[in-house]
């Protein structure tokens, strides 16, 4: 059973992290609103430090090995508790938990429906599911100090911008070199909004000189 990882950030796709663990690569699956503050787990060696739960998720033939990481014990164990709700697995409530846990924890102490029907993956139905199940029982997470951060990193770096700086650096391209890249091509296109069209005007730009 894995349940902390330390390693140094390779590649940060939509919705995992791979992480270089003395040559081993672990590809670890992370809710949006833990992928948003990973700078912050990084000590001064710049490894990412991690708390995982891990599964084996089954499939027709084989059983899979499955790594969920967090920034915090707390973190997992909110986690843990709403995987408890009928119908929610490890992998929905990654996708779920693509708001602030504290902002979560408010909705659900709330009874507030509405707001758990904008997470990811979350109807109706189910929001009112999350609610009958955790009401009352989770108060401890909404202390976690994780809103302003997490809408601070919003602002700051879209996903798509993230996506195209992952691909700049499997393509050889130093860090700052990168971020440069990225800078220019916004600057000249205010029409960019995805990856794809992100990488399009670096190219643009790069043969045009």
């Amino acid at each position: 059973m894995i349940c902390r990882i330390a390693g140094k950030l390779v590649e940060r796709r939509e919705q995992s992290l791979v992480l270089d663990v003395n040559g081993l690569f672990y590809d670890i699956i992370v809710p949006l609103s833990v992928l948003q503050r990973i700078n912050d787990t990084k000590d001064e060696n710049g490894l990412v430090h991690l708390v995982t739960y891990h599964y084996i998720q089954i499939g027709p033939s084989k059983g899979l090995p499955v790594l969920i990481g967090f920034i915090n014990e707390i973190e997992k164990d909110f986690f843990e508790h709403f995987i408890k709700v009928s119908g929610i697995g490890p992998k929905a409530a990654v996708k779920a938990l693509n708001k602030p846990i504290s902002e979560i924890t408010e909705a659900i102490d709330q009874g507030n429906v509405k707001f758990l029907k904008t997470l990811s993956g979350i109807g109706n139905q189910k929001a009112k599911e999350i609610v009958a199940k955790l009401q009352g029982k989770i108060g401890k997470f909404g202390l976690i100090k994780d809103q302003q951060t997490s809408s601070a990193s919003i602002q700051e770096q879209p996903d798509w911008q993230e996506e195209a700086l992952s691909v700049l650096l499997q393509l050889q391209y130093k860090k700052q070199e990168a971020h440069d890249m990225i800078s220019k091509a916004l600057e000249r296109s205010s029409h960019i909004h995805s990856a794809e069209d992100l990488l399009n005007e670096i190219y643009k730009q790069k043969v045009n000189g």
